[in-house]
């Protein structure tokens, strides 16, 4: 003690008291850091590695090694850029079979998926760290288990005045103008439902949550499950497209009928004569 008392005013001394603060510091750090945060990270970082390498093959030609995209039309083979769209996006686009295209069109069809779901997860998280965008939401956002019947009624109104004009009133699609279309949401699950709501894929508007809530997009979801379920009380539906397919069969078999039904009065009276 006698010894460091002599030498504190040593203009030496603040420099070493200061490197030895901090080596202090970093050996307490070390100690008491986390292990779980640096696992977690290594975790999500082999993830987003294994994503890239799973897009490198199946997704660069069309959307560039970087997912910086190609600046050109998807019917052309020439992908838009990536950056910003989100897991949601990727989840919905290659869950549902739409990506990878198997070759360039106006619209990618729903097909059966190539991936597996970690496949389809690993590519989410390497698009997803490209730019911030919307994430695969969690089970709780689109589960309709247990909403009211008031809600029902109120998505059924949101259905009706945001998506029937082109997913029709019943939600079994439709065409649209340049060759595409909307699609059948008949047997599309609830999770890639609402991705798309807020993802706005091909020409479909985005829906934030500032224009639907996520509480009336599970509205939605419930109406179109509800209604899904229910049994044709009339006969058949015909495609349940409403007049369109039932003013076509009118058409055919009832004026098809009257067509025939003169016919044979025609030959009827002139076997008569």
């Amino acid at each position: 003690m006698r010894f460091l008392s002599s030498r504190r005013r040593h203009p030496a001394a603040k420099v070493l008291l200061l490197v030895a603060a901090l080596f202090v510091m970093g050996a307490f750090y070390s100690v008491v850091a986390p292990a779980s945060q640096s696992a977690a990270d290594t975790g999500t970082s082999q993830q987003v590695a294994e994503g890239k390498a799973l897009f490198q093959v199946g997704c660069a030609s069309c959307h560039g090694l970087n997912g910086e995209g190609q600046g050109g039309d998807a019917a052309e083979g020439l992908g838009p850029s990536l950056v910003g769209v989100g897991a949601a996006s990727v989840d919905f686009q290659v869950g549902t079979g739409r990506m990878p295209m198997a070759r360039p069109a106006q619209q990618a069809p729903q097909k059966e998926s190539v991936y597996t779901d970690e496949e389809v997860a690993a590519l989410a998280a390497y698009v997803a760290s490209l730019g911030p965008g919307p994430e695969i939401p969690s089970e709780q956002d689109y589960t309709p288990a247990g909403i009211s019947e008031e809600d029902l009624a109120k998505g059924g109104e949101l259905f009706r005045a945001n998506c029937s004009a082109c997913h029709n009133f019943a939600g079994a699609g439709g065409a649209l103008p340049n060759g595409k279309y909307a699609p059948s949401l008949y047997g599309v699950s609830d999770k890639h439902i609402y991705e798309a709501m807020v993802t706005g894929p091909q020409q479909m508007p985005v829906f934030s949550d500032n224009v639907i809530t996520p509480e009336d997009k599970r509205a939605i979801i419930g109406y179109l499950s509800e209604l899904h379920e229910q049994p044709e009380q009339g006969g058949h539906s015909l495609g349940g497209i409403g007049p369109v397919s039932e003013g076509l069969w009118t058409f055919v078999i009832g004026l098809g009928g009257l067509i025939a039904f003169s016919v044979w009065i025609a030959a009827k009276g002139a076997r008569a004569r």
